[in-house]
C-alpha cells in the first residue's frame, strides 16, 4: 500500500490487489476508523433527531446523533459520548441492532447503529464544528419528513428502516 494522504479522520492510499477472477487491480481505499448512530428512543412513539449543518455539503441534514470512533475505542462507549456530546442526554440502556458499510466500494468505514432508552437530559457537549439543533420527533413526524424527501442521510435512513420508522 501506498499512503497518498493521512488527514486528521482518513487515510487514503493506493494498493494492487488480486481479486478472486485472478485479476489485478489498483484500488484507491479511503481508511475510516469507523463510527457509531444511535436512535435515542424517548418512547415508541418518540425519538430525538438532529438537524445538523454539514459544511462539506453546505447544508442542514436531518440526522440521529452518530460519531466517529476514537483510537481504540469501543463502540458503546462511543455511543454513549456521541450521544451526551449531540444531544445532551444519557441512557441508562444501549443495545446494537445493526451495522452498514456505507461506501464499501472506496471506503473502510463501518457504522454500528445502537438503541438509547430510559433517556435523562443532562448538558450538550458540543464539539466547535458541530451546528446542531436537537428536537423530539413523533414517528409519524418522522414519515412524513421522509416521504417529503428531507431525510436524505444514508446512515439515518438505513437506522430508520431498522427500526420499522420508515
Amino acid at each position: 500500500m501506498k499512503n497518498k494522504f493521512e488527514g486528521r479522520l482518513i487515510k487514503v492510499f493506493t494498493k494492487k490487489t488480486r481479486l478472486p477472477n485472478l485479476e489485478i487491480i489498483n484500488l484507491e481505499i479511503v481508511k475510516h476508523p469507523g463510527a457509531v448512530l444511535i436512535v435515542p428512543l424517548v418512547n415508541k412513539n418518540k425519538i430525538i433527531m438532529l438537524r445538523q449543518y454539514r459544511p462539506v455539503i453546505e447544508q442542514y441534514l436531518y440526522e440521529l446523533p452518530a460519531g466517529t470512533l476514537e483510537v481504540n475505542e469501543a463502540a458503546v462507549c462511543c455511543a454513549k459520548r456521541e450521544l451526551i456530546e449531540e444531544t445532551g442526554y444519557t441512557a441508562k440502556k444501549i443495545k446494537k441492532i445493526g451495522q452498514i458499510y456505507p461506501c464499501p466500494g472506496y471506503s473502510t468505514e463501518k457504522i454500528i447503529f445502537f438503541t438509547a432508552e430510559d433517556l435523562s437530559f443532562s448538558e450538550k457537549q458540543l464539539e466547535k464544528d458541530e451546528i446542531i439543533k436537537s428536537s423530539i420527533y413523533t414517528k409519524e413526524q418522522i414519515k412524513k419528513l421522509f416521504k417529503q424527501g428531507k431525510i436524505v442521510d444514508a446512515k439515518t435512513i438505513c437506522a430508520l428502516s431498522i427500526i420499522g420508522w420508515i
